[in-house]
């Protein structure tokens, strides 16, 4: 990889390294190093390390922060979302990671440029050679730039995600009988409907909601149910 590579994954995922030979190192898959015969410490995972420590401290950290009411076990549920393989290979996607990663054949003939886990490993790797390069507050910074939207992203599905469970749960202390959705509407062309959902327990309608999806209405209308209910999240 020549340093025109380097500085176009620099200006990809916005810090530029004074050392690019630990830019390189972050790159490098452990089956290119093996392949090429390099040492034992030539690969990335040592800096994959050094990142899964500092992203865990930085996501924790500005988390505690800006949700002072979370309890600690949401707090921890919350962080296993942001920082789980799937969301740091999307992350590592949306920057092309793939195609500046150091694989060997073997490797790259079985698709490991999009890899969940060896893309999740590369983001992690950048993080902990950026703390090497430009010390902890260049990482924080670094971190902070794309998961912040990240974190709240993630927060966001985690609430739409528990308004049926929770109403569901809420119900079942009373009443044996689940409640049950239905569709009562829907506008706008094909590529932009709206979707209205109602949801119903024994006859009676408990909440109303709308949204892009069929999914999205139902979740919209299980945490109007709660509001009503006093049982908000």
């Amino acid at each position: 990889m020549n340093i025109q590579h380097l500085e176009a994954f620099e200006k990809k995922i916005g810090y530029t390294f004074a050392n690019k030979d630990i830019l390189l190192l972050a790159l490098t898959h452990s089956s290119f190093a093996n392949e090429t015969k390099k040492g034992n410490h030539e690969n990335n995972e040592r800096l994959e390390f050094l990142g899964d420590a500092v992203l865990d401290m930085v996501v924790s950290e500005h988390m505690y922060r800006i949700f002072p009411q979370m309890p600690e076990g949401e707090l921890t549920k919350l962080r296993a979302g942001v920082v789980c393989e799937g969301s740091l290979a999307k992350l590592a996607r949306q920057m092309d990671f793939g195609q500046y990663l150091l694989l060997g054949k073997g490797e790259e003939s079985t698709g490991g440029r999009n890899r969940d886990s060896i893309l999740a490993d590369a983001f992690e790797a950048v993080i902990g050679a950026v703390c090497i390069d430009g010390g902890i507050e260049a990482a924080v910074k670094y971190v902070l730039n794309f998961m912040k939207e990240e974190i709240q992203q993630t927060k966001n599905s985690f609430r739409n995600m528990d308004c049926k469970t929770r109403l569901q749960e809420v119900i079942q202390k009373d009443s044996k009988y689940p409640v049950k959705y239905v569709i009562v509407g829907e506008t706008g062309p094909d590529h932009s409907k709206l979707f209205v959902a109602e949801v119903h327990h024994i006859g009676k309608i408990l909440g109303k909601g709308s949204g892009k999806s069929k999914k999205e209405a139902e979740q919209s209308a299980a945490q109007d149910a709660l509001k009503k209910m006093g049982n908000n999240i």
